[in-house]
């Protein structure tokens, strides 16, 4: 599959904003050139029908039913609309952990709600009475952990709390079945692993979740008397085209050999330990021997041409790694050699 990505840079991070291929691209292109061929025809006549049909391709790939799917630009934009929708009584607690996404955390914060971290293995038995929420990654951005998001879920609607998944990185990596999963809500990006352009997510709820979630922006498909899809569908004049490339990138996605990243991603395993028990598939997180994870991030580019993150998390500096179809044992290789330089 031919990637768009400069040649010259090792790009190990596809986790980070996803990367895509020319045939998707081509496809995104071909949508916005029919959009500004004929901009009432396309929004005004056949917006409604192209969106349906591009959440329909979505719907079966994630395992939902179509009705219950939304398109959002990002998974952080579909998180939004659940939290600033969610009414906290005094004393309801938030519980989650500290191996969130930022942005996600920030929201919560944003609103007052009251958080209550644990560790991933610890969230079921710290369900209490107070919990209104429960809100857990399915892939950790920070750690690259796969979380046992069924169990968490499960536990979560037999206490009567609310399970919010965000799953920006599980689509295209994991294979999904929401419908099966036990979430009441769960936000997914296509831009990252489904390789779809950037500004296609998705919102998913449960049937009686779907009122009380307010769409970010109020337009022309609000009313009391509307579907979930309406509600949420249109948000004024703009570029549908990356979600309605969605399946384009599905289709693109079957022709990947996944084993072969998984199986790379799974060689740094002695070199470079994961920080813990479950990485997932196509990510890796280690700790690296650095005070300045920032600068050593901006050396490993700068000088070497390799494209990846390093971040501090709860004191430990964390190099994560991505491994995508266009990547090969000599970008491990590089990085290795690389790192060998950089922290000798």
């Amino acid at each position: 599959m031919d990637f768009l990505l400069d040649p010259a840079v090792t790009y190990l991070n596809h986790g980070g904003y996803g990367a895509c291929p020319a045939p998707v691209f081509a496809r995104y292109q071909e949508l916005q050139r029919e959009l500004e061929r004929n901009p009432v025809e396309f929004l005004a006549r056949r917006f409604e029908a192209l969106t349906a049909g591009s959440r329909a391709a979505l719907a079966v790939f994630i395992g939902a039913s179509p009705d219950d799917l939304v398109f959002v630009p990002n998974a952080t934009a579909g998180l939004n609309a659940v939290i600033r929708s969610l009414r906290l009584e005094p004393g309801e607690e938030v519980l989650t952990t500290r191996h969130e996404y930022g942005a996600v955390t920030r929201t919560w914060e944003f609103i007052g709600a009251k958080l209550v971290y644990a560790e991933p293995e610890e969230l079921v038995d710290a369900i209490g009475p107070r919990t209104k929420a429960v809100s857990v990654s399915h892939i950790t951005s920070p750690t690259a952990l796969v979380l046992p998001v069924a169990e968490i879920c499960a536990a979560a609607r037999a206490a009567g709390a609310l399970a919010i998944v965000d799953g920006a990185h599980a689509p295209g990596q994991l294979p999904l079945d929401l419908e099966a999963l036990g979430a009441d809500v769960y936000a997914g990006n296509c831009h990252k692993w489904l390789s779809a352009p950037k500004g296609s997510g998705f919102l998913w709820a449960r049937p009686e979740h779907q009122r009380w979630i307010e769409p970010l922006v109020i337009s022309w498909g609000y009313g009391a008397d509307r579907t979930f899809a309406d509600r949420h569908g249109w948000q004024g004049t703009r570029d549908p085209a990356a979600a309605l490339a969605i399946p384009a990138a599905i289709e693109a996605h079957g022709t990947y050999d996944l084993e072969r990243c998984r199986r790379l991603a799974a060689s740094f395993h002695d070199s470079l330990p994961p920080c813990g028990p479950t990485p997932a598939p196509q990510m890796w997180a280690t700790e690296v021997a650095t005070d300045a994870p920032q600068e050593l991030q901006r050396r490993l580019f700068d000088e070497h041409a390799i494209e990846a993150v390093i971040r501090e998390w709860e004191g430990r500096s964390l190099l994560r790694i991505s491994i995508a179809p266009y990547n090969d044992e000599a970008d491990v290789e590089r990085l290795l050699a690389a790192l060998d330089v950089l922290i000798p």
